[in-house]
């Protein structure tokens, strides 16, 4: 599998807005819930937000009613749009398949930074 390709992130104040996006491989994407994921300093890799392929979406608790996860099945790409953001929200952020068995090598992944 190709690896995806993440973008969209940076240095944003509390309260601000990114919008992520991350394009993937005709074989990842396709009929594959996708997920994002964060990855803090010395923290796990924890999900965030998951869409199936006809866009029915969920989210980690901690981002529900701030984050939205897309996805547009024409271009291969899933979208992460993050709305009132706090700095616990900082962390490199990635996509891949939702399901472990389905998932390509992790990309390089987004830096976001929330910091006044």
């Amino acid at each position: 599998q190709v690896q995806p390709v993440e973008s969209g992130g940076g240095l944003v104040q509390p309260g601000g807005s990114l919008r992520l996006s991350c394009a993937a491989s005709f074989n990842l994407f396709n009929r594959n819930t996708m997920a994002w994921f964060r990855q803090a300093p010395g923290k796990q890799r924890e999900l965030v937000a998951d869409i199936t392929y006809s866009s029915w979406q969920t989210y980690a608790d901690s981002v529900k009613g701030r984050f939205t996860i897309s996805r547009d099945n024409a271009k291969n790409t899933v979208y992460l749009q993050m709305n009132s953001l706090k700095p616990e929200d900082t962390a490199a952020y990635y996509c891949n398949a939702a399901d472990s068995r389905r998932r390509a090598m992790w990309g390089q992944g987004t830096q976001v930074t929330v910091s006044s």
